[in-house]
């Protein structure tokens, strides 16, 4: 069997990440899977142990940072919550011929790099900072305090944006998914599978 690939989406918060890659993990022409991560932070309503996030208390996680069972792990916007990727999550669907989508920050994907592995690095890119501001103030769910946080981080994930394999604006959710399909597919041919 062809092993699979580890494939990493990042982007700045508001760029529209999430969106994508559900409508990806639908359309791919390549056995893709998604990783859950890991967090430190209480399940919102409507989300799953296990489907939308692995929710683990802070000692455990603690525990498992140390242990050295996490590919990429930080904390977040400075709230105090911890996310992670799980190695094993990783590396055993990549064993099992699966794509495995990381959708993590520029700093994680940096860490899976430097891990060794070989993925295939796509950067969703908001197209301008108006825009990314825009989307942000839209979706009226952060303070301003929180935005101005946000964009900050936005602009330092969009200068490295040049470490990337792929770089995308996305303008309308269908015609980034297409550009992601015909970049897997691409991969696919090459038969250039890193793990």
């Amino acid at each position: 069997m062809k092993p699979g690939r580890i494939v990493v989406i990042s982007g700045p918060s508001g760029v529209g990440k999430s969106t994508v890659v559900k409508q990806l993990l639908n359309q791919s022409p390549v056995p893709l899977v998604l990783s859950v991560s890991s967090t430190t932070r209480q399940p919102r309503p409507g989300e799953t142990d296990g489907v939308d996030y692995i929710f683990l208390t802070d000692e455990r996680f603690a525990e498992n940072r140390d242990n050295g069972e996490f590919l990429e792990c930080k904390e977040v916007f400075g709230r105090g919550y911890w996310y992670g990727t799980a190695k094993t999550t990783v590396t055993t669907g990549v064993s099992e011929g699966k794509w495995v989508l990381l959708e993590i920050d520029v700093e994680g994907a940096l860490a899976v790099q430097k891990d060794g592995h070989f993925p295939l690095m796509i950067f969703l890119h908001p197209g301008s900072m108006e825009v990314l501001e825009d989307r942000l103030r839209n979706r009226n769910s952060d303070s301003e305090e929180s935005i101005r946080r946000r964009l900050e981080v936005a602009r330092n994930e969009i200068s490295k944006s040049h470490l990337y394999d792929h770089v995308i604006e996305n303008k309308t959710v269908g015609e980034t998914v297409w550009q992601i399909c015909q970049i897997l597919a691409d991969a696919d041919k090459d038969g250039d599978a890193h793990a």
